[in-house]
């Protein structure tokens, strides 16, 4: 476990995003570049209308619940790019204490783009109205902090580096998805104070599918994801009385790849749900978590889930 540190404001930081956005999944199949090294993913073909159809339940659902969403149209040229928070992340101005945690940021908000493994990925970071809205639209400076990374180098955003935004932490595992100077990139270039790397186990690709951060009230910890079982214990040992272990089962039906969008929601697909152990739900409601679902059986054919499809506006 190797710990990045970095002096900055301890209080004051929002736990929850303003609203969230995804993009729709348009002629929907999946990614032959993907299958080499993401083992959640289907053998077989996907049903283009049923994804978009699972896609629209899911926006309805969280708009329902009081989450804002903006929804951006698919691209045929990237026909699987539904999990947008690995190519747009976005962050709080530099200085949160100049503020209220709870309103919206007096000063620029900051976006990025992920540097990310294959070249089908890679054109999802170039599109153009989804710079537009950012940087136009909401405001925010452009930090491309990808530009000084070696050509070899990986930083997948919050696929790779799931983060505590309440505490300003990260939780970075290094995969062929993300490197160390990725992730030493990202800790940067998000302002976190600290950033936690570790290496995932052999076959995990993203961090989120093992790790979720659950907006300061604790983490959802599958510790199977972890290469070395070590790193697991220390990390759960930051949040006493607040980490929801799961099994490898459960992290294998995407369990982990949740999100808290509010301080008494979690999100996670049907599937995850449904693959819950009776002791795992009571930890979770444990905590303040009330759980929301909704089918994305046809999305996740892609490997990845629920988590994956949100991307946050902070």
């Amino acid at each position: 476990m190797q710990i990045l540190q970095s002096e900055r404001p301890t209080i004051g930081y929002r736990a929850f995003p303003h609203a969230v956005f995804m993009v729709l999944p348009e002629n929907f199949s999946l990614n032959v570049e993907s299958a080499t090294d993401n083992a959640y993913m289907a053998a077989g073909a996907a049903n283009a209308e049923a994804a978009l159809q699972q896609s629209l339940r899911l926006a309805g659902a969280l708009k329902a619940a009081g989450v804002p969403v903006v929804l951006f149209p698919g691209d045929r040229a990237t026909p699987d790019a539904v999990f947008p928070n690995n190519a747009f992340s976005s962050a709080e101005p530099q200085n949160p204490e100049s503020k209220n945690a709870d309103a919206n940021p007096a000063g620029r908000g900051r976006y990025f783009t992920g540097v990310m493994r294959h070249a089908s990925r890679q054109r999802e970071t170039q599109r153009a109205d989804l710079h537009y809205f950012f940087n136009q639209v909401l405001g925010y400076e452009y930090c491309n902090f990808g530009a000084a990374l070696a050509p070899t180098e990986t930083a997948e955003l919050t696929g790779s580096l799931v983060i505590d935004r309440a505490r300003n932490i990260g939780f970075c595992g290094l995969s062929q998805r993300c490197s160390e100077a990725g992730a030493h990139a990202m800790h940067t270039a998000f302002g976190l104070n600290k950033t936690y790397l570790f290496e995932l186990s052999a076959g995990e690709y993203h961090t989120n599918v093992v790790l979720s951060a659950l907006g300061g009230k604790g983490i959802v910890l599958a510790r199977s994801g972890f290469a070395d079982p070590a790193d697991a214990d220390l990390i759960a040992a930051l949040y006493p009385d607040q980490c929801v272990d799961i099994s490898a089962e459960e992290k294998n039906n995407f369990a982990a790849n949740c999100i808290a969008l509010r301080a008494d929601q979690l999100w996670m697909s049907a599937r995850a749900e449904l693959s819950l152990r009776a002791d795992t739900k009571q930890r979770i409601e444990g905590l303040g978590l009330k759980i929301y679902s909704t089918d994305l059986s046809e999305l996740e054919k892609a490997g990845g889930s629920l988590r994956c499809m949100i991307g946050e506006i902070y």
